[in-house]
């Protein structure tokens, strides 16, 4: 399965994206109001230069605690993106986000962003896969 397949499956929508001036408190907003956990970080919302996660807000809490919240994103974003394209094998990205830790990858067409994929989209669909192959199997053996 190919990471275009992913993006076929989830609802259309744009990526959610916030400037690196923002402050950590409203990427907490934003990331609360949307329910996701994670947000990218990009001037132009096509070109990300970071990302930005639940995780890393809640471990700058526990270091310092709230005062972090006034802080910009750009000072706790992660800069280093790992990013794939829709070209890219599912079993791939899944290998790499459980290699490196991280949980959501941005979807690059060039330098513009197409999407983003989380681990628990690769997942479900790695799921899915698995169960037609399951039932493909049953069929041949059962000889329907």
């Amino acid at each position: 399965m190919l990471v275009a397949q992913i993006l076929k499956s989830k609802p259309e929508a744009p990526v959610v994206t916030i400037l690196p001036g923002a402050t950590v408190a409203a990427a907490a907003e934003l990331l609360s109001a949307r329910r996701i956990g994670a947000v990218i970080v990009s001037e132009d919302g096509k070109r990300p230069v970071g990302i930005l996660s639940e995780r890393d807000i809640v471990r700058e809490l526990g270091k310092r605690g709230q005062g972090c919240m006034a802080d910009l994103v750009s000072a706790l974003m992660t800069r280093n993106l790992v990013t794939c394209t829709a070209s890219d094998a599912a079993e791939t990205v899944l290998t790499q986000m459980t290699e490196g830790r991280f949980r959501h990858m941005p979807v690059m067409a060039g330098e513009e962003m197409t999407g983003i994929i989380s681990i628990g989209d690769v997942v479900k669909a790695r799921l899915a896969e698995l169960a037609m192959e399951r039932d493909a199997l049953e069929g041949m053996i059962k000889g329907s």
